[in-house]
């Protein structure tokens, strides 16, 4: 059996995991003072408007959890309309892409027109704002909105604005660079792009034939792979997704800013569309110092995501043993009680780890179901795997929150940890705000939230030299945030004298 960690093991394991920093000692007073501000922000009840200027100010290294399409806010994708020409229908708020329609929609009186521009949505009240209630859960709590089940809501959302994205990703991802840099976040590491598939149904109809049979699927992905390594027109899709992004990265690192990016497969599709998207997303990551990385993303309840969940762990594990070099996050476990029946919550975090060899797990919120939950937590700790934690989005979408999140097991057991948004722009909130819900619900001293920020930079999945710039940034950063912070407080205790 596991045996819980001591509070003294899980201070040397919290100080093996900090930064390395030489302090003089200015340095290390303003430290002080800055732990103890902190400390009376999180004391008795939480003072989550002070919480929410210190967090604001304090630097965050980097977001490792982060969906590019739902990241931005719905406002952008509305801005985006009259520059591809779009506009948007004001009975079912989708975007209207045929050009035939929306010329004969402009040729209308404005008061006669179905289908909206971008000035004519912001013109007309009502549609903009249930517009925002359609492409992100503004005003859910408020039940302002039709109120659709939360989840089932964030996963239509992306179906709205999905034409306007898609065209748009260099300028989105300015946008992102810009409110990062505005909330002291210098590392994004992002799920930018779907890698390209082919459809094969006589390998779907083998793979669901050989899911009990390792050694026959292994020899069934063989065979395909070597055909697919071998076609002229797969390797040209998989070059064209590498030149796109880079394409569309042009000019977003800076000195205070970088962004690397994640593909990855939809979970929902048949067998031979997954795979074939892994293996040009693992493809498109050995080609690209840009790529850093191959996830799956999908809601992990569908009939189709749990049928096929074993299937997909061992077509990672398949190709990470052919692309040992590339990193795996894994969208694991992003599951609640009565999402589907007991038995569905008791492998999927220990499926991710043990076959897939995922390298980070995004959520792992079912992990108190999981059969080996002594395992995982132990796995994780002696193997340095992160968890990604968003607390916001497990909350809207699973009703996990507070006490009911495991990031307290997580905690407890010394398993690492990034602080993370998911979809920002649906769920409209900011990394700033996950610090603010983290330091109010759970308490941690100053030096553990510190050392969150530098954890987003030690667990991104970037070469050393990388790394080791982002930390020297980091420190810098941090001097002349607590040196502000310490005169701050010298300042109020000033006037309260």
């Amino acid at each position: 059996m596991y045996k819980k960690l001591t509070g003294s093991v899980l201070l040397a394991l919290a100080v093996a995991g900090a930064p390395a920093l030489a302090k003089g000692p200015a340095s290390k007073a303003n430290e002080a003072a800055t732990a103890r501000h902190y400390a009376s922000l999180i004391a008795g009840e939480p003072k989550l408007s002070e919480l929410t200027l210190f967090f604001t100010q304090m630097p965050k290294g980097g977001d490792l959890h982060h969906h590019y399409s739902g990241s931005v806010y719905a406002e952008q994708y509305v801005d985006f309309l009259d520059k591809q020409g779009y506009c948007v229908n004001k009975q079912t708020y989708q975007i209207e892409t045929r050009k035939e329609v929306v010329e004969a929609e402009r040729a209308k009186p404005t008061k006669e027109r179905n289908c909206l521009s971008t000035a004519e949505v912001y013109a007309d009240d009502f549609t903009y704002r249930e517009l925002l209630q359609r492409w992100s859960n503004k005003d859910f709590n408020n039940h302002g909105a039709i109120q659709p089940p939360p989840d089932r809501l964030f996963f239509q959302t992306f179906g709205f604005f999905g034409p306007v994205s898609n065209a748009n990703f260099h300028e989105g991802l300015l946008e992102l660079k810009k409110r990062a840099i505005a909330e002291n976040v210098s590392y994004i590491e992002t799920m930018f792009k779907m890698s390209p598939f082919v459809v094969n149904k006589e390998f779907d109809a083998q793979a669901w034939q050989n899911a009990g049979d390792d050694k026959a699927f292994d020899a069934q992905m063989g065979a395909w792979l070597a055909m697919l390594d071998q076609d002229a027109g797969f390797k040209k899709s998989t070059e064209d997704f590498v030149n796109k992004i880079h394409e569309s990265a042009e000019g977003i690192d800076d000195e205070r800013f970088t962004m690397r990016y994640q593909t990855y497969v939809l979970r929902l599709l048949n067998p031979s569309q997954v795979f074939s998207s892994m293996v040009s997303g693992f493809k498109a990551a050995a080609m690209s110092d840009k790529i850093v990385g191959v996830n799956i993303v999908g809601q992990e309840s569908t009939m189709v995501s749990m049928r096929d969940y074993a299937l997909h762990m061992k077509m990672f594990r398949f190709l990470k043993s052919r692309y040992p070099e590339v990193k795996v996050a894994m969208h694991a476990g992003e599951l609640a009680m009565g999402d589907v029946p007991p038995e569905g919550l008791k492998f999927h975090i220990d499926q991710a780890l043990v076959v897939a060899g995922a390298n980070r797990i995004g959520h792992g919120i079912d992990l108190a179901h999981e059969t080996n939950a002594p395992s995982i937590l132990a796995k994780m700790r002696k193997d340095d795997i992160p968890v990604e934690i968003n607390l916001t989005s497990n909350a809207f979408i699973s009703g996990i929150e507070g006490a009911n999140h495991p990031v307290t097991l997580y905690r407890q057991y010394g398993v690492p940890y990034v602080i993370s948004t998911d979809d920002a722009g649906v769920t409209r909130h900011t990394l700033s705000n996950e610090y603010v819900l983290f330091a109010s619900r759970y308490k941690p001293d100053y030096a553990e939230m510190k050392r969150t920020s530098y954890n987003s930079i030690r667990y991104a999945f970037l070469p050393s030299a990388e790394k080791q710039r982002l930390t020297r940034q980091l420190d810098e950063r941090f001097t002349a945030f607590e040196a502000r912070i310490a005169e701050l407080a010298r300042s109020a205790g000033a006037i309260r004298r």
